[in-house]
């Protein structure tokens, strides 16, 4: 039985979009995590560290854009599986780099592979997912980011404390070949609606032209993962050096904010399946956030380890809870023409975002400390609760709608 003639399960599909999802995220996040080995082993500056880190963040931004374009082109079963398999011969790339720059340059093309499944999996769950179950769905889909990183908090550096970084590296590559052969097995495309003659049609439909409601959700989302990618690229070295504490420590505290990261970000999805809202739900994430980084810079300020290790583990939750919802109001105010690249653009100001964030707050680190660091990140969301959308109606393709009331509409095909 082929791709085509195989019967669809959406929920196997789910599952199959977030180990694929998750394992490219372990690729990507893999650099962080070994920035107390650049550091103390190898010398490097942590702002230098935080280069190498967002290395692969940067070969994200590059490649984001073309991947949704691609996958609106060419179906996401048939991406995931190109992206997937690439993206494990870069992994063998990084493992045989040596010095800075070409381990960078490993880690940068590593980055632009993995971004396959961005976009792709985003489309195949909101494709074959009814709105009334997006939300949930779409969260379940979310917890690929934390869920991963909270693995490589673990993994990486046990894995890299031999005093080699090949085993770290490895461990995303090998969990990216298994996941390659979950989606040749699980994943079929929806269904695709015929092109319009000409593409005048397809030009028309660009979500794009005379709103500006897209362009808000992606600066919120830019602004929203600061915080977000603050705190899980310097929690670890926060707690050792900052605390004293053990790398082991250190790395069960980054894990289970990761974690709990996740379990959060279904809550949300299926909070705003509940509701018949994603902008509200979002705006209360971003208010929440505001609280919870100040009130991580003051137990930090005050030198008190546990409770500024629960105020980490609240900011990172509420950090990382926003993304599912406005990664599916992209996708339902994009339609089906324009979803992959509107996905490819949100990520992209996400990532460009997550490329920046390490060697900056490397630097204010470094000059300030940390707790200064912590309460500079509340002002994202500070500036970002203003920006969130009120009412919008989404390109889906058959009928106008209000994103902000899935329950609104019947079932439809992304495609």
């Amino acid at each position: 039985m082929n791709a085509r003639t195989r019967r669809p399960r959406p929920w196997l599909m789910l599952a199959a979009a977030v180990l694929a999802q998750a394992s490219t995220t372990i690729v990507s996040s893999t650099p962080a995590f070994l920035i107390p080995h650049f550091h103390d082993a190898v010398g490097l500056s942590l702002a230098e560290a935080g280069l190498i880190a967002a290395a692969p963040n940067l070969g994200l931004v590059l490649s984001l854009v073309a991947w949704g374009a691609a996958t609106d082109r060419w179906g996401e079963r048939r991406i995931l599986l190109i992206g997937l398999a690439a993206t494990v011969l870069a992994v063998g790339l990084s493992e045989l780099a040596t010095g800075f720059v070409w381990l960078g340059l490993s880690f940068i093309l590593s980055g632009a592979l993995s971004a396959c499944t961005n976009a792709a999996s985003g489309r195949l769950i909101v494709g074959w997912f009814p709105p009334e179950r997006r939300g949930l769905a779409m969260g379940i889909r979310q917890t690929c980011q934390p869920l991963g990183t909270a693995v490589a908090a673990l993994v990486v550096p046990a894995l890299a404390s031999g005093g080699s970084i090949v085993p770290a590296v490895a461990f995303g590559g090998a969990l990216c070949a298994v996941s390659l052969v979950g989606c040749a097995l699980l994943v079929v495309d929806p269904a695709r609606a015929p092109r319009a003659a000409g593409g005048t049609a397809a030009r028309s439909e660009n979500p794009y032209r005379g709103s500006g409601l897209l362009p808000r959700i992606h600066a919120v989302s830019v602004l929203l993962v600061v915080p977000q990618f603050a705190l899980s690229t310097f929690g670890l070295v926060w707690f050792m050096a900052g605390f004293g504490w053990s790398a082991l420590a250190a790395g069960a505290v980054v894990s289970a904010a990761q974690l709990l990261g996740a379990f959060c970000r279904i809550a949300v999805g299926w909070w705003s399946d509940r509701v018949a809202s994603r902008l509200g739900p979002l705006r209360l994430v971003a208010v929440a956030g505001i609280a919870a980084m100040l009130l991580t810079a003051g137990f930090g300020w005050l030198g008190w380890a546990w409770p500024a290790a629960i105020a980490y583990v609240l900011a990172s939750c509420i950090s990382v809870s926003d993304n599912g919802l406005a990664f599916t109001a992209v996708a339902e105010l994009a339609g089906p023409r324009w979803a992959g690249r509107a996905l490819g653009i949100q990520n992209t100001g996400q990532f460009l975002t997550a490329a920046i964030v390490p060697p900056v707050f490397g630097a204010l680190i470094g000059l300030l400390g940390y707790p200064v660091a912590w309460a500079i990140g509340a002002a994202a969301p500070l500036l970002a609760t203003p920006l969130v959308p009120r009412d919008l109606v989404p390109n889906s393709g058959t009928e106008p709608r209000h994103a902000g009331n899935p329950r609104s509409t019947r079932r439809e095909s992304l495609n």
